[in-house]
């Protein structure tokens, strides 16, 4: 009898899409939820895609970091697997204002859309989105059976406007907050009353006057101001700072040790913003501060705010701070309604109507369609991958041994692409980002390495790119884990040779390998003592997929185009390509070999590596063309569109084909973090 083989697939409790990386109100309510599931024994995941309104590439908020990194939360990988879940959440719809970026297989018995933004305000009512077309292209990937959850009064009747016909809950899926974690020690009232707000910086979020600005915040030695966040808009609207406000940048301190140094929270934004919610007011009434807002807040907040306009805010401020017991009955009103109205409970009752239980510490169960069962397992080791070298990370990150797991340390260049890989990412600006001198950044460098690893203690850090005096001294300063060195090949004649002695400072070299080692004449090929090597490393899949029929042309670095032709986003995987045209890069190099793609390599002459020699090796062995100047690429491009062109390279790459280094490469690392469990051990282990 053949066996049955029966993929495994985990049910969570509770699976959480969304734009990981949004800052404010977005990730403190995903974290809210997952902080209230983890409390009550359920299982989350959560889900990145990628929102069309971020452009610049950014790591994933803090405090979304913080949920995976303490095991609150795994993260969805993009590796094919399909998720399993019993609930799915899916915030913020502006997402899906486009296509989305390829989402991943998700199977949930009940799908909630968290309508955490209205689609318009008081002038136009689908300013930010079409609810039609957010919905169609929602209803397309997870199907009719789509619950559509408003998160207040406010954004109900904006959807009721634009979509009448759509049916929404009775009750709104409402923000919740943990009150006991926001509660504060309160500093004695001073003399003089301290108001403020926070939030992220937005032009909406303040008055579009600045006549409400200095009634709302006023300039007067009569009160304080401080704002945390945003408080540059306000000073560009009036033209100066007032000489009471004091302006922190946002993420400079914690929101709740903010709140802490205030009397009160004032909030007032632009007359046509629809504020869906307000997340920073909930947060200042769980710390114990008073709230002055807008009437239209009402709905929401009932009796737990002051409400006015901010022409009545300084009068308000004084009359409570001036008189202690009514002050100090505002503060319990508040805190008393938050706790019932919008406690950690309020979700979980929430759940249970939806048959997910609380159950106390439990993993997540495995799917009963999916047999046989395996529980989810939280990875006990780490290990820091740092750099940019991004693309390789990936490989080796993807094929690490269960139980070990890998933090990707870049710049804002290869964030976007570790956050795709579903990788755990911690972001290390460049002094280009800091706008520092070299000399200052390696001090950056070094102090935020010693910062991740107390962090994160991992077992090794691999180190990918160069060794520069940050690196060293992060060594120095960190004995504790294994530090390896990921050491490009492949350099020009006569260049790199004074980083060779930097390799004594690590306890392993990895050497990827080069599919045009023997046009290698750079400094690393007579100093191979102890390094160990691998074959090139990819992300290929192990069986490449069938040939695209479809006339593509993947342009990587290189501006191109070919008749008949359509060309396709420099994203783009080598499986939907049928040509291509591209830098002689590492990886693109040997992935679009490796996937025996007819390609005309134009190297890069300012590149560090020589991309020169491989792409004269690769015209040299026939497995790809190559040309040096537009002219010569574009002859050499033409000569793609003969089929018989495209066979012989395909034949060529299929004869010449190399392994894939990356499963090597993992094991090289996993076998270094052993070693540095053994010697933790000898030594009353970490």
């Amino acid at each position: 009898m053949v066996p049955v083989v029966c993929s495994v697939v985990t049910l969570y409790d509770v699976a959480i899409l969304s734009d990981l990386r949004y800052p404010g109100g977005n990730s403190a309510s995903i974290v809210a939820e997952v902080q209230a599931q983890a409390a009550a024994g359920l299982s989350t995941v959560l889900i990145h895609v990628p929102s069309p309104h971020l452009r610049h590439a950014r790591p994933f908020q803090s405090r979304i970091v913080a949920c995976l990194r303490d095991g609150l939360a795994d993260l969805a990988h993009d590796d094919g697997t399909e998720i399993a879940a019993k609930v799915l959440l899916i915030r913020q719809p502006r997402i899906f204002t486009v296509e989305p970026a390829p989402v991943p297989r998700i199977r949930a018995e009940h799908t909630i859309v968290v309508l955490n933004q209205p689609p318009g305000d008081e002038q136009d009512d689908e300013r930010y989105y079409v609810f039609a077309d957010v919905r169609a292209r929602v209803e397309r990937l997870f199907g009719t059976g789509v619950v559509w959850a408003p998160i207040s009064s406010q954004v109900r009747d904006n959807v009721h406007r634009v979509a009448p016909q759509t049916i929404l809950p009775d009750t709104d899926w409402h923000e919740i907050i943990d009150v006991a974690e926001w509660q504060v020690e309160r500093r004695p009232p001073g003399p003089v009353p301290v108001i403020g707000r926070h939030g992220r910086p937005d032009p909406v979020k303040w008055p579009r006057s600045a006549g409400d600005l200095l009634a709302a915040y006023p300039d007067s030695r009569e009160v304080k101001v401080r704002i945390l966040g945003g408080g540059e808009i306000g000073v560009q609207r009036l033209g100066r700072q007032p000489k009471s406000w004091d302006v922190v940048e946002f993420g400079a301190e914690s929101p709740r040790d903010f709140l802490a140094s205030l009397d009160f929270f004032v909030y007032f934004h632009d007359p046509d913003w629809v504020e869906a919610f307000g997340r920073t007011i909930l947060e200042a009434m769980a710390s114990g501060v008073p709230v002055i807002v807008g009437p239209h807040f009402r709905a929401v907040f009932g009796e737990a705010a002051l409400y006015t306009d901010p022409v009545g805010v300084r009068e308000l401020v004084h009359r409570l701070h001036d008189d202690r017991p009514v002050y100090a009955a505002q503060v319990a009103r508040a805190r008393r309604y938050v706790t019932e109205q919008f406690g950690s409970a309020s979700h979980i009752a929430r759940l249970a109507s939806l048959g997910v239980l609380p159950t106390g510490p439990t993993r997540p169960e495995p799917s009963i369609e999916a047999p046989p069962l395996l529980p989810a397992v939280r990875p006990n080791r780490r290990v820091l991958l740092v750099g940019d070298d991004v693309d390789r990370f990936r490989a080796i990150a993807r094929r690490l041994p269960a139980g070990l797991e890998a933090v990707v340390v870049a710049g804002s260049a290869g964030l976007a692409d570790a956050h795709a890989a579903g990788l755990l990412t911690e972001y290390l600006p460049g002094a280009g980002d800091l706008g520092v001198p070299d000399g200052r950044w390696h001090g950056f460098v070094r102090d935020r390495l010693r910062h991740l690893v107390e962090l994160y203690r991992p077992r090794a850090v691999l180190v990918g790119g160069l060794p520069h005096d940050g690196i060293t001294a992060a060594i120095a300063d960190n004995p504790a884990p294994r530090w390896l060195w990921l050491r490009p090949a492949m350099w020009r004649r006569g260049t790199g040779g004074e980083w060779a002695g930097r390799g004594a400072a690590f306890a392993g070299i990895l050497e990827p390998g080069e599919f045009a080692a023997a046009g290698d004449e750079g400094w690393t090929t007579t100093s191979r003592a102890g390094v160990s090597t691998v074959d090139p490393i990819t992300d290929l899949p192990a069986r490449l997929p069938r040939r695209t029929r479809e006339q593509t042309l993947l342009c990587r670095g290189v501006e191109a185009s070919l008749p008949g032709y359509r060309v396709v986003e420099p994203g783009t995987g080598p499986a939907g390509v049928a040509v291509a045209v591209s830098r002689a890069g590492y990886t693109s190099f040997h992935e679009l070999i490796g996937a025996r793609v007819p390609t005309v390599f134009v190297p890069d002459p300012g590149a560090a590596d020589d991309e020169l020699a491989r792409a004269r090796f690769a015209a040299a062995a026939g497995v790809a063309l190559y040309a040096t100047d537009d002219e010569a690429a574009a002859a050499q491009l033409q000569r793609l569109a003969d089929p018989a062109v495209r066979t012989e390279l395909r034949r060529r790459c299929a004869e010449l084909a190399f392994g894939n280094g990356a499963t090597d490469a993992a094991a090289w690392l996993a076998a270094h973090c052993r070693g540095r469990n053994e010697e933790a051990d000898l030594v009353g282990g970490r």
